[in-house]
């Protein structure tokens, strides 16, 4: 008996195992919110529930696209310009923002050959990135 009512709990829509359906929207925000970028993205894909919040919540894509922009804003601005939601932006930069970071940073300033790269050190970046890279390298 005890079986059966868990189960159903867990299948019901704002049953115990559907935290999100309980909440009020804002603080489902606030805590898929707290996620960072990988872990928002898995969460959207955990049940039908989760993802209807986290895909229709703009603003949660927004505060991470943001973050990317500190690194990308040409290519944020760019996405953006031509009409692409918060999230489409953010998942079209977020990796190149990540590598592009850690060329920016110098990580890589001193790797004698190609096979000493990391696996996930490079990434399709346009002409003007790798600009923005080379003056980087020069400077140093």
């Amino acid at each position: 008996m005890d079986g059966e009512r868990s189960a159903g709990r867990e299948r019901g829509a704002g049953s115990p195992a559907d935290f999100v359906a309980l909440l009020p929207p804002e603080v489902s925000s606030r805590i898929f919110g707290d996620l960072d970028v990988e872990s928002l993205c898995q969460a959207a894909v955990t049940c039908k529930g989760w993802h209807r919040v986290i895909e229709g919540n703009d603003r949660l894509w927004r505060h991470h696209c943001l973050s990317v922009r500190a690194v990308c804003q040409r290519e944020i601005d760019c996405d953006r310009g031509n009409g692409y939601s918060w999230k489409i932006t953010l998942l079209r930069n977020y990796w190149k923002s990540k590598v592009k970071q850690e060329w920016l940073s110098g990580k890589y300033s001193n790797i004698l050959a190609q096979h000493s790269l990391p696996e996930k050190s490079m990434y399709p970046m346009d002409v003007e990135t790798w600009g923005e890279i080379l003056e980087a390298e020069l400077e140093r």
